[in-house]
């Protein structure tokens, strides 16, 4: 012991304040200090550092929720909308009621009689939380009497090979924690469901809008699910639900708050009916699933890596318009053919379906240089990597010129859609 070091008697009779050089190395065990003793406060800015800390101390348990990757939602900021609308802008879809519009990797789904523009909007969100951009379902038909068979909501769906560190169907499955941002046009209450879609199985929670048409952040726990494991290929094994009208076949019963075989019964008890107004908007932004039992601060994550995230499902070469900046093939010596590899800027999903825009914007075509545009053609071999050639079909204003000198060049863009 150092020779200035003191007993706990001469501490507790003569000093109020124990310096360093009172106490002797390794005096002061973890048993010796009972348990949140030492908190943050109580630290000094940059006192604990990587020589401080034993081998092995740090496991995945103590880290859960900190760097990057924890969100497991793809474009929760809602900053990515690949889908363009000409006239009406970024992101935008009219007339939607099945179908991904809007910001990319969300979808409506439903059967009800509604109708929505789906559009990305910077409207209406505000600097206190921290998010520029939000999906907006404005109501354009409504849907204000419901069958009973009736649903709608929105989804976010994932891959069983991006989840199977979240040991589902397991007895070490992990706790899933959400947030999100909404803004409503209905108080009450609101129903988020996770829907397992390898093994048909179901999980419900409730949350309360207490203001409408006004930002409320939201947060919700869901136990592991110890039965039924997800397949691990890139196929659609599991989706989240944020409901927006049901009809009485998920709304009769308790509200499932258990994982359980899914049935409709009570899957949505309680949920109120969004879409039942014209003048209806539902925002939603801020999404972040992690695991485990607690809510950490959002992952913000650059606008390039959410985009090429976003790619592995759709591609829009046409987000400026009607160019020929997407594709270009030369035509080959074999009639109604062309070549020319033109590399994906992300690995898809699996093997997209393609269409072709030439440069007037003609869907199912391309422009064939010194020949004229609408030359009507489907990509004839691609892959989940790119497009490696284009066949005429002989639509719009027919098929590939065949003369020499007329035509070499085929350009225009394209979209690929490999989504869930």
């Amino acid at each position: 012991m150092p020779s200035n070091s003191k007993n706990i008697a001469e501490l507790l009779n003569t000093d109020t304040t124990i310096a360093v050089t009172d106490v002797a190395d390794g005096s002061i065990t973890t048993a010796k200090l009972a348990a949140d003793a030492v908190t943050a406060a109580k630290l000094a800015d940059d006192s604990v550092v990587t020589a401080n800390i034993v081998d092995g101390n740090v496991t995945a348990v103590k880290t859960t929720g900190v760097g990057r990757g924890k969100n497991l939602i793809i474009n929760g900021a809602m900053q990515v909308a690949q889908r363009y609308s000409a006239s009406s802008g970024e992101g935008t879809v009219t007339g939607l009621q099945d179908g991904y519009g809007g910001v990319d990797r969300f979808r409506l789904s439903g059967d009800t009689a509604a109708r929505a523009t789906v559009s990305k909007t910077n409207a209406n969100t505000t600097p206190e939380n921290g998010f520029k951009s939000a999906v907006k379902i404005d109501v354009t038909t409504a849907s204000g009497t419901l069958s009973a068979g009736n649903y709608h909501y929105l989804g976010y769906r994932f891959e069983g090979r991006h989840l199977q560190h979240i040991k589902k169907g397991t007895s070490s499955a992990e706790s899933l924690t959400l947030q999100f941002w909404v803004r409503s046009p209905k108080t009450g209450t609101h129903i988020l469901q996770i829907y397992d879609n390898d093994n048909n199985r179901g999980i419900s929670q409730a949350y309360t809008v207490s203001s409408a048409n006004t930002w409320e952040k939201k947060v919700m726990t869901f136990a592991g699910d110890t039965t039924g494991t997800l397949d691990e290929d890139q196929n659609y094994s599991l989706q989240l639900y944020w409901w927006l009208a049901a009809g009485s076949d998920y709304t009769t019963g308790s509200l499932r708050t258990s994982w359980a075989s899914w049935t409709a019964n009570g899957t949505a008890a309680g949920q109120v009916n969004v879409l039942d107004n014209t003048s209806n908007d539902f925002y939603l932004t801020g999404v972040q699933m992690e695991v485990g039992t607690n809510a950490t601060d959002f992952e913000h994550r650059p606008y390039h890596e959410e985009l090429h995230s976003c790619m592995r499902y759709y591609i829009n070469t046409r987000s400026g318009g009607n160019s020929y900046g997407g594709i270009q093939m030369d035509r080959s010596v074999y009639a109604n053919y062309a070549y020319g590899y033109t590399s994906f800027p992300a690995e898809m999903r699996n093997k997209p379906s393609i269409t072709f825009y030439d440069g007037s914007g003609n869907a199912g075509s391309l422009t064939e240089n010194g020949a004229g545009h609408n030359r009507g053609c489907v990509a004839n071999s691609h892959s989940s990597h790119g497009i490696a050639g284009a066949e005429s079909n002989g639509t719009g204003t027919g098929h590939f010129s065949s003369g020499a000198g007329a035509g070499y060049h085929l350009m225009g863009t394209y979209i690929a859609d490999a989504e869930l």
